[in-house]
């Protein structure tokens, strides 16, 4: 059985602002391959059901820059409890043999400004998506994607480098 660690730390001020992340013991060719879980897209109407007063804080870093439109998708991308809990379902039903373990938390706010919200990042040679809604036994009510970054984690086979070890 995988460990499914969630994190419950008082109310947070707006439905939306759950964050979810799993690690898959083996991905591509990596070892313990931890996955952010997230909403690629959400209901028009969501961005209008929120009073964004106060929800953000001072930018993360000195060169980060505060953008609006940016800094609500970080908060719409996130889950509600409820889609949290259909989420750590879904993957315990479908996925808990390659998995490692399930860590949901509610998101610290105000959130600092100037993050780059998960759905903006762009894919490379490390960095990837994972699409579950095109899975076949996809069921979820809503789009899921999950963000990694393979060149953060050690690979399944270790390799001797040139002098020996």
């Amino acid at each position: 059985m995988i460990p499914i660690i969630q994190v419950e730390n008082g109310d947070i001020p707006v439905k939306r602002g759950y964050a979810v992340s799993m690690v898959i013991r083996s991905f591509k060719g990596r070892r313990d391959v931890e996955v952010h879980l997230f909403r690629p897209e959400w209901p028009d109407g969501d961005e209008n059901e929120f009073s964004w007063d106060n929800l953000f804080g001072s930018p993360v870093a000195l060169d980060a820059v505060a953008d609006e439109i940016k800094d609500r998708k970080i908060i719409l991308e996130s889950f509600t409890r409820e889609e949290r809990d259909i989420v750590v379902e879904y993957l315990k039903e479908h996925y808990s043999s390659r998995l490692e373990s399930i860590f949901s938390a509610p998101m610290e706010f105000p959130v600092p400004s100037g993050l780059p919200p998960l759905s903006s990042i762009c894919e490379g040679k490390d960095i990837g998506l994972i699409r579950f809604e095109k899975v076949p036994h996809f069921n979820l009510p809503f789009a899921l994607r999950g963000l990694y970054n393979l060149g953060a984690h050690r690979p399944l086979v270790e390799t001797r480098d040139g002098d020996g070890n």
